[in-house]
């Protein structure tokens, strides 16, 4: 026979009224889901055993507080995602409670059946053993009573969450409502936004065309007020440097002219004048006797011997005691007088078949005009480019017809192609410069430059101009150096 004690009803007691699901969290001080205790009138107190903890109103209102002070404070992101978890745990919590109710019923079951027991067993027994059955019976009463309180307990705790779960979806529902509200305003402001830029930007665009246009206008108008006021002062108030300009422009054809004539007559004098040798009259020389020229033997009758069958060779003479010096290398029928040949004349002698014949010029080489200005303008600078093609190197014909770069500075000269040098060196007495002695048309525009021995080249220039202002200004910067800049067998002459 089985013996009930009351140890095994303590035990399902124990049970019966064991604690709440513990993975449920609140956001409250307590850790775990917090117990009740069901009083008189079925009203719900604290136990008595934890005076911590919080009964289920005033764990919602404490809940809806802190959810209210925190929606001032988190984004609606989170407000929304604060609501999701809260919504997840009360449909955990209601499961939770639906899983009690099926144990609740089961233990009723079980209690049922162990009072049939004990009441079909009360029948069988008699004595001692039947008072203990009574005081079992007794006590399996009273465990139901307290199953049924526990019911209770379990049935309010249910409302409880049911009101939270409702209270938590429709918040939920309020911050997604929310969430879409401030997203579609968002999105309102963000279009505004846009709009309002391009039509600032539209702004923008039509005063900057707007600005434009009156600038433009404004310079136009700014434009026509100088040329206007510039034609004016021509017309009315010219400036001495102008007149001066015009003066010394019409000084220059004149004296141009003059020169012509001058040496037109002078031929024609000693024409008629005639000379005892008739082979002077076989030759003459033609061309400006000026800096920027070129002089050229001339045969002037049908008799007159070809050239190439002759003997050429040029000469200076100085204004000062007829003095003449040899030009060495100038033995062709055309010479283009250089910078040191100013204010004296050239004689070119003729040898052909042991006779000699003599041109020399009317008077001394004419300086360039405007030349030694533009010369003085490039001495304040500190290097001096003249753009040049290299006609020949070391003597022979070069093929190339590529631009190169002349330096010209106060310590040296330099050859370049782009970023590559040809030639680089200071000022030495090996160096020599001069004016091509020979040649064609171009001998005026074209210079000899040795750089060291061994290397030398021939130099096409733009202009007659750049030519002889590049040997004006390299013998200027090295006679600052104490260097005499000159052509071959030079120096001797110029010393002297």
């Amino acid at each position: 026979m089985t013996r009930v004690s009351r140890a095994f009803g303590d035990t399902i007691q124990k049970e019966a009224v064991s604690a709440n699901a513990a993975d449920v969290v609140f956001a409250s001080t307590s850790s775990r889901f917090p117990s009740y205790k069901i009083g008189s009138n079925n009203q719900i107190g604290d136990a008595k055993d934890d005076p911590k903890v919080l009964s289920m109103k005033e764990v919602v209102a404490r809940e809806t507080a802190l959810l209210l002070e925190q929606q001032q404070r988190l984004s609606i992101r989170d407000l929304a995602s604060k609501f999701e978890k809260g919504l997840a745990a009360a449909a955990k919590l209601s499961e939770e409670a639906k899983l009690r109710e099926a144990a609740s019923l089961e233990k009723h079951v079980l209690l049922k059946k162990l009072r049939d027991a004990l009441e079909s067993l009360k029948g069988r027994v008699a004595g001692r053993n039947k008072d203990d059955v009574v005081e079992a019976i007794v006590m399996v009463e009273s465990l139901a009573i307290q199953l049924t309180q526990r019911e209770g307990e379990l049935i309010q705790e249910k409302a409880e969450v049911k009101k939270l779960a409702n209270f938590l979806k429709q918040a939920s529902q309020d911050a997604k409502k929310l969430v879409d509200e401030e997203r579609a305003f968002a999105r309102a402001e963000i279009e505004n936004a846009r709009a309002a830029v391009q039509r600032v930007e539209q702004a923008l665009q039509e005063h900057e065309k707007m600005s434009l246009a009156s600038c433009k206008q404004d310079l136009e108008e700014l434009m026509k007020e100088v040329q206007e006021a510039r034609r004016i002062i021509m017309l009315h108030q010219p400036s001495k440097v102008m007149d001066m300009e015009h003066e010394l422009r019409a000084l220059r054809i004149q004296l141009t002219e003059k020169s012509r004539r001058s040496l037109l007559l002078q031929k024609e004098l000693s024409r008629s004048k005639g000379v005892e040798d008739n082979l002077s009259l076989l030759y003459e020389l033609d061309g400006a006797e000026t800096l920027g020229s070129y002089l050229r033997i001339k045969p002037c009758s049908d008799i007159a011997p070809e050239l190439s069958k002759c003997s050429i060779q040029w000469y200076r003479i100085s204004s000062e005691g007829g003095k003449k010096e040899v030009i060495s290398g100038a033995s062709k029928s055309v010479y283009a007088p250089e910078p040191f040949d100013v204010g004296r004349s050239l004689q070119a002698e003729i040898i052909y078949d042991g006779q000699l014949i003599k041109l020399t010029t009317t008077g001394g080489i004419d300086p360039a005009a405007g030349l030694g200005n533009y010369v003085e303008a490039l001495v304040r600078k500190h290097d001096v480019e003249f753009n040049v093609i290299i006609t020949q190197m070391n003597g022979v014909d070069h093929p190339s017809e590529s631009i190169h770069v002349l330096h010209v500075g106060k310590m040296r000269m330099k050859l370049c192609k782009g970023k590559t040098a040809i030639a680089k060196e200071y000022y030495s007495s090996s160096m020599q410069l001069c004016g091509v002695r020979g040649g064609g048309n171009a001998a005026a525009q074209a210079l000899f430059w040795q750089a060291e021995r061994g290397l030398s080249v021939v130099l096409a220039f733009e202009s007659e101009r750049e030519r002889n202002a590049a040997i004006m200004l390299a013998r200027r910067f090295a006679f600052d150096c104490n260097i005499m800049l000159a052509g071959p067998d030079d120096r001797i002459s110029i010393r002297t």
